[in-house]
């Protein structure tokens, strides 16, 4: 019996074009209650990243594709393929890396491994909707002299911030603080520098601010304004906006507030003509205003959600959807009075005629730093199998 350990070394998000670096290890564990012990031998081990793509074949009619076709190496039980026995395509794959051959273990012995491999900068990001899925997953396959290949799959997510790609790092790095008690590999130090720049740009587009005032108005007439600061946030942040009521001439008696994502599939790829666009409320404000001159909201956008991104079968952006209940009759009629005594009671109407309408504004949603996104993946650093 031989465990293998895959651990991912800094969290299970990345950034495309980042270096994904995890440490094998291969353990023949030494049980206290075994009278008898031998050494293990495994014949080869190897690894390749790999992105599955999924589809609801209700929305989405995908062309045939060559990865689809019978794979006659995909039934011997000897090649490594990483994506056997899942459902999907293969959309994206590295090489494959071998990690040795030949491994012998004593009894208690492990020895360990280190792979590396830079994510492709032009890939998809990890997104699971209601039509699409991309998967991305570490596949380590191993084997025993003449024993079928076992497969150790580790998942992971992938976050894509456009514009990295196009960044040349300058050729000389003696201007680049650096620490001289430190040596780098050329590679950690790329890496490194990819993140930080990341963070630069994302800090750089969300923190620009300028006043986005909207005119709240239904047929009827002027219901109010709406304030916004800025329209483009990274994961994790908050969005935060303001009403003004006391200038409108239609009473608003409640409004609710849902931040949402549009899923959408291109044209030429949908199942059926005019299909309907898919929706996800990741949070909501509900209030009821009647008599409130001002109100505000913050809806938090969560750190495990997917920022806007576009492929060529799929487009995801964010948007706020606004819902208002507003008075058919005029403000002075809202209320009753209750008595006539000196305790002056006021007391709603029981019934009341209203309007309701909607309005959706658009907003742009960036990625964030992977170590933060890490914090609340729902993927571990290590996984396990024993073979």
């Amino acid at each position: 019996m031989i465990e293998v350990l895959a651990k991912l070394g800094r969290g299970p998000v990345f950034l495309a074009g980042e270096v994904l670096e995890c440490v094998i290890t291969f353990t023949n564990p030494l049980s206290a209650s075994s009278t008898s012990a031998s050494s293990e031998m495994l014949a080869w081990a190897s690894a390749q990243i790999h992105c599955q793509f999924h589809t609801s074949e209700n929305r989405v009619a995908l062309p045939p594709s060559e990865g689809s076709k019978h794979d006659v190496q995909a039934e011997n039980e000897t090649v490594f393929v990483p994506n056997r026995g899942e459902r999907g395509q293969c959309i994206l794959s590295t090489p494959p890396k071998i990690l040795f051959c030949d491994l012998r273990l004593d009894p208690g012995e492990s020895k360990s491994y280190s792979y590396s491999e830079t994510l492709p900068i032009d890939g998809p990001p990890s997104f699971r909707g209601q039509s699409v899925k991309y998967v991305y997953k570490l596949t380590i396959g191993c084997q025993r002299v003449n024993s079928p290949i076992k497969l150790l799959r580790v998942p992971f997510r992938v976050l894509v911030l456009h514009g990295l790609k196009d960044y040349q790092f300058p050729q000389d790095e003696a201007v680049a603080p650096s620490n001289p008690f430190l040596e780098e590999e050329e590679g950690l130090k790329k890496d490194s520098r990819l993140a930080d720049l990341a963070t630069e740009l994302l800090t750089v587009a969300t923190s620009r601010r300028s006043l986005h005032l909207y005119n709240i108005s239904n047929t009827r007439g002027k219901v109010g304004t709406f304030c916004i600061f800025k329209t483009m946030y990274k994961i994790g942040e908050d969005v935060i906006g303001t009403f003004n009521f006391s200038e409108g001439d239609i009473p608003c008696l409640q409004f609710s507030v849902s931040l949402q994502t549009e899923e959408s599939i291109q044209e030429e790829f949908q199942r059926r003509r005019g299909q309907p666009v898919s929706f996800s409320t990741h949070a909501r404000h509900q209030e009821a205003c009647l008599h409130t001159a001002q109100s505000s909201f913050s809806l938090p956008i969560p750190l495990s959600s997917t920022p806007g991104f576009t492929t060529n079968i799929v487009s995801l952006k964010w948007r706020l959807h606004f819902e208002f209940v507003t008075s058919g009759e005029s403000a002075g009629t809202c209320l009753v009075r209750g008595s006539q005594s000196e305790a002056v009671t006021w007391t709603g109407v029981e019934q009341m005629e209203v309007d309701t309408f909607s309005w959706d504004l658009p907003i742009k949603v960036l990625p964030t730093n992977p170590i933060l996104a890490s914090y609340v993946s729902q993927f571990s650093s290590t996984n396990s199998i024993t073979i």
